[in-house]
């Protein structure tokens, strides 16, 4: 064999070797068998920072609420350890005040007889249901402890979020506590139905994670304060889908402040019982259909007309109160609250083919209606 041949096989022979041999080469000379140098890192990022410091600050404010139904006490027990079983709830709730208040969602606590609240250092105390206001989710406890709580989380303004603009969840999904999400305000001014047959306006919708458990829990801004209260996510599975809703803060601040005081909060109304926004869409009606009034109510004695029962006319038509239009039941509710019971407003009412203009006065109507 001509010898520039063989040494040609010898070279391919050796290269196949060491080819075959690589393996067990790395393995024998660079095994990590020592712990490895720790490489330094820079600075944090900006908002790294700010998501840290938001936490830090804010997450011992964040309580987890048990609320148990019927005549089983906790008897000590851990509230995440009654999660699941019979009759047991669970949410989120954080400080309000130096004087043991804890807001939390209505629907957390709304039936039971037991509540427990743990603390972000593991203590559990009891606590005792001050208000609530199902028309808005909200609820107010106070807790019975001998030790101080962590401080309130300071509270910001709704009126002005954007859309786009950072917000931070902190809560208890599915039992784990002192859990963080981040993510944008992703709509405003949604209309959210409660237990009570009512709509929360001015919702905030967010794309922070939000899971059965963060129910009370804060939605905050990037600079820590408190701008809404979550309150139910949008999810067929029930698990978050990007889509979360939260109570304005400037409905929070308004609303709590009577639960502390008076254990609930009037709600204002005329006394009418007005048509779904699907009857007037169908009719081509751009208004708020009244179907009847509530004998004896302020509406009643203005004169409001419903539908004519026996022919099926539709009678009034509110289109505007106090000179904002009205095309939906919503529309009607927010004016209500701006105005506050005692005060009276002017509606303009469609009645057949003219228009005619009525006072009537706000009362609280305790949840039976507009």
């Amino acid at each position: 064999m001509d010898r520039s041949v063989r040494f040609l096989l010898i070279a391919i022979l050796a290269v196949l070797g060491v080819m075959l041999a690589q393996p067990w080469l790395q393995r024998q000379f660079f095994s990590a068998t020592e712990p490895r140098a720790i490489e330094p890192r820079g600075d944090l990022a900006e908002w790294e920072r700010t998501t840290i410091a938001i936490f830090d600050r804010v997450s011992p404010s964040v309580v987890q609420v048990a609320g148990r139904a019927g005549g089983d006490a906790f008897a000590g027990a851990e509230p995440d350890e009654q999660n699941g079983s019979g009759g047991a709830q669970t949410g989120t709730g954080f400080v309000w005040d130096a004087a043991g208040h804890i807001v939390t969602n209505a629907h957390v606590v709304q039936g039971a007889t037991e509540i427990a609240v743990r603390l972000a250092n593991g203590d559990v105390a009891r606590a005792e249901l001050r208000g609530i206001a199902p028309n808005y989710d909200l609820a107010v406890l106070r807790v019975s402890t001998s030790r101080p709580l962590p401080p309130p989380i300071p509270v910001g303004s709704s009126g002005d979020l954007k859309v786009g603009q950072a917000a931070f969840a902190i809560g208890n999904p599915f039992g784990l506590d002192q859990s963080l999400t981040t993510g944008v305000i992703s709509a405003l001014k949604r209309r959210l139905p409660t237990s009570a047959g009512r709509e929360i306006s001015n919702v905030i919708q967010t794309d922070a994670a939000i899971n059965p458990g963060n129910s009370g829990g804060p939605l905050l801004d990037s600079a820590g304060r408190l701008i809404g209260v979550n309150t139910a996510i949008f999810s067929p599975s029930g698990s978050n889908a990007g889509i979360g809703f939260a109570v304005p803060v400037d409905t929070v601040n308004r609303v709590v402040p009577g639960l502390i005081s008076r254990g609930r909060v009037p709600t204002p109304g005329i006394g009418i019982v007005a048509a779904p926004e699907s009857l007037a869409t169908r009719l081509g009606i751009e208004g708020l259909v009244v179907v009847r009034t509530v004998p004896g109510s302020p509406a009643d004695r203005a004169g409001l007309r419903g539908v004519d029962r026996m022919s099926g006319l539709v009678g009034d038509v509110i289109v505007s109160v106090n000179g904002t239009p009205v095309r939906r039941l919503v529309d009607l509710t927010d004016e209500l609250e701006q105005a506050g019971v005692g005060n009276r407003l002017e509606l303009e009412v469609l009645r057949g083919r003219s228009t005619v203009k009525v006072a009537v006065e706000v009362v609280d109507i305790g949840g039976r209606g507009p």
